[in-house]
């Protein structure tokens, strides 16, 4: 598949639209705006597995290849986020120590905290299972999400 551009469609249980980011054949950005963008295609694979996902069939969502552009420590953090499953929440200080990270270490909570903020496809990589970390997906659906889990 190398259908490359921006996708959205909305989805009613979140009161949001879900957008995504695709690039040679990789997911990279989900966003969840108020409204469909004009120049959005409404139509890409990746979209409904990811709607999908979110009516609680979540098998499919390891499936979509990621492309993370961020420093090697955070990309690992959000590799190892990418693994808690669907209805469990993790603590910064255990992602970090999942990761290979120390938590006591100088530096690791800032490396966590900015890897989670700077997650390019929240619910792809389920940051909202954080629960004392603030990751990239709005606040109003990351708490949509933890409920419908």
């Amino acid at each position: 598949m190398d259908d490359a551009g921006i996708y959205a469609r909305p989805i009613e249980d979140l009161d949001r639209v879900l957008q995504i980011g695709v690039a040679g054949s990789q997911l990279i950005s989900v966003s969840f705006p108020t409204t469909v963008p004009a120049d959005a295609g409404s139509t890409h694979e990746f979209l409904d597995i990811i709607e999908t996902a979110l009516s609680g069939e979540s098998e499919q969502l390891g499936t979509i290849p990621v492309a993370l552009t961020i420093p090697t420590e955070q990309r690992g953090v959000l590799e190892t986020l990418r693994d808690v499953p669907a209805g469990r929440t993790i603590t910064t200080d255990r992602l970090a120590q999942f990761a290979g990270l120390d938590p006591s270490a100088d530096g690791v909570h800032r490396t966590v905290q900015d890897a989670l903020r700077a997650n390019p496809v929240p619910y792809v990589i389920p940051d909202h299972r954080v629960r004392d970390g603030q990751g990239a997906t709005p606040p109003a659906v990351a708490a949509a999400l933890r409920r419908r889990e």
